[in-house]
């Protein structure tokens, strides 16, 4: 199977939709995706992400179906105490990154950084429902890696619209990377597609690989 991870278009936050340029760069994006072979379409129930599916949507003739674990995340301080950035990850990470704390630390959720950071609950609530979604297209957790119960004659390939953070975290926990050094590492365009390919064979587990990430030439 190849999930194509695709983050929205420029968005107008405030109404959660897209701008005119974010409409345009998901033309472009359905444009470039023709010819991924893509038989699924699934996307964050938010405004910003299910429009750039659309156009997708309509380029494939395909439904979009919604993934509620992969809407936005959130952060912040837990207590009100106050917090470098009020604990936006991607600023937290690149700190880090200039004061060479290690970002590719696997219990990054008690260090000092993120502790204190709501944002720890938003990335256990993608991980877990990222192994739910993937268990139903019988990719199974099991440990670090996934076992693969059905074996698939060519990879089934599914398009999965979403946002910055909540792919970030997706992406760290199907890769076993911790979240803060995706942060730092993938700064994700508007409309960037990134691929994960895992094994078609049935058998025991392996580990996804990294087939493209962050693509965003569609949009100059």
């Amino acid at each position: 199977m190849r999930i194509i991870i695709v983050r929205h278009g420029e968005p107008d936050y405030q109404k959660d939709c897209l701008t005119e340029t974010g409409r345009i760069q998901a033309g472009r994006a359905a444009e470039r995706l023709k010819e991924e072979g893509i038989e699924e379409i699934w996307s964050s129930p938010l405004g910003r992400a299910y429009e750039t599916a659309e156009a997708t949507s309509k380029a494939l003739g395909l439904p979009i179906h919604t993934l509620e674990c992969m809407r936005e995340l959130y952060w912040g301080s837990r207590d009100r105490e106050e917090m470098y950035m009020d604990g936006h990850p991607w600023d937290t990470a690149d700190t880090m990154a200039r004061n060479g704390v290690e970002l590719n630390d696997a219990d990054w959720r008690r260090g000092s950084w993120f502790s204190n950071n709501r944002v720890i609950e938003a990335v256990d609530m993608v991980e877990k429902g990222i192994d739910e979604w993937l268990a139903g297209f019988g990719y199974i957790r099991d440990g670090l890696y996934y076992r693969h119960e059905r074996a698939e004659k060519d990879h089934y390939t599914i398009a999965l619209f979403c946002h910055g953070g909540s792919s970030s975290a997706a992406i760290g926990h199907i890769l076993n990377l911790p979240f803060p050094y995706v942060c730092g590492m993938l700064h994700m365009e508007f409309t960037g597609i990134t691929i994960l390919r895992f094994d078609r064979n049935s058998g025991p587990c392996t580990l996804p690989c990294l087939e493209l990430a962050n693509d965003a030439k569609h949009i100059g």
